[in-house]
C-alpha cells in the first residue's frame, strides 16, 4: 500500500463493469482489493493495471458465500488495516425466458448473487468502517436502468435490482451516525461480456427485437472513481449513466 493511499474492495473485479471501476479507482491513486470468482481473470485485471498492479490484491471471493465474504474482508483488514469504499458490483441474470418457465435454481441463483451478495458484502464493510478510526467509508451499490423499469422476461434480475434500491437507501439513512455514505449507479448498456449477447438486438416492450447503442465501460469506471473521491459529508445517492441514443431512460 502506498503511504496515503486509500483502500477500495470492488467485488465483481475479474471483468467488465467491475475491472473498468478498479482500473479507474488505481489510477487515481487507490489501493484495490479485486474479489470475484475466478482468479485468473483477476490477475487479467491486476496486469492490466501495469505499474499500478503493485497497488492491487486479488482475493477470489463467493459474494454468495458469507464465509468467503468474511474472509475477503479479513484479509483487507489484515493486509491494510482499514477499508474505505466499497464498490458492490458482482451480478449475474437469468436467461431470459417467459416467466412461468423460470426453474427455482435460476431465481435463487440471482438472488443468491445479486441481493444476497450484496448484503453479505454491505454488512462487512458497513462493520469495518464503523469500527475503524477514523472512522467512516463509502459503499456504492451497482444498480441498473431494471432498478426502475425492467426488459421483457427479466423477473429475477428486476426484481433483485429493484431490492438493490432499497439496500441502498437503508445504508445511506443507517450509515449518518458513523460517517457511512451509501450511494447507487444505475447503468444502461455498458460494453461488457456481460452484455455482448444482446448487442446485436434487444427484445423491447413492445416486443420487436432493437439493436441498442452501448457506451464505453471506460466511463462507468470513471464514474465511480468521480463518485468514490468526493469527501464522506457529500454523496451521490444516485446516478443514471447511460448510452446517450439509447431508448429512452433506457427503456422507452
Amino acid at each position: 500500500m502506498s503511504a496515503g493511499s486509500k483502500i477500495a474492495v470492488v467485488t465483481g473485479a475479474g471483468t467488465g463493469i467491475g475491472r473498468a471501476a478498479a482500473l479507474s479507482l488505481v489510477a487515481e491513486g487507490w489501493s484495490v482489493a479485486l474479489a470475484g470468482r475466478r482468479a485468473e481473470m483477476l490477475e487479467e485485471t491486476r496486469h492490466a493495471a501495469g505499474a499500478d498492479q503493485d497497488r492491487m490484491i486479488a482475493v477470489p471471493t463467493d459474494v454468495a458465500n458469507p464465509v468467503s465474504v468474511q474472509a475477503l474482508f479479513e484479509r483487507v483488514a489484515g493486509d491494510y488495516g482499514r477499508l474505505d469504499l466499497l464498490f458492490n458490483n458482482a451480478g449475474t441474470s437469468a436467461p431470459a425466458v417467459p416467466f412461468d418457465e423460470l426453474t427455482a435454481e435460476q431465481w435463487r441463483g440471482v438472488v443468491d448473487v445479486n441481493l444476497n451478495g450484496m448484503f453479505f458484502c454491505a454488512q462487512q464493510a458497513f462493520r469495518m468502517m464503523k469500527s475503524q478510526s477514523p472512522q467512516g467509508g463509502r459503499i456504492i451499490n451497482n444498480g441498473s436502468i431494471s432498478a426502475t423499469a425492467p426488459r421483457p422476461n427479466s423477473a429475477p434480475y428486476t426484481a433483485t435490482k429493484h431490492a438493490v434500491t432499497g439496500l441502498t437507501k437503508s445504508l445511506a439513512l443507517d450509515g449518518r451516525p458513523w460517517n457511512i455514505a451509501c450511494g447507487q449507479i444505475d447503468i444502461g448498456n455498458a460494453e461488457t461480456p456481460m452484455t455482448a449477447k444482446v448487442k446485436n438486438g434487444t427484445r423491447q416492450a413492445n416486443g420487436e427485437m432493437l439493436a441498442e447503442p452501448y457506451l464505453d465501460v471506460a466511463h462507468v469506471g470513471r464514474s465511480v472513481a468521480q463518485m468514490a473521491s468526493l469527501p464522506l459529508d457529500a454523496n451521490v445517492l444516485f446516478i443514471t449513466l447511460m448510452a446517450t441514443k439509447m431508448p429512452f431512460v433506457g427503456r422507452g
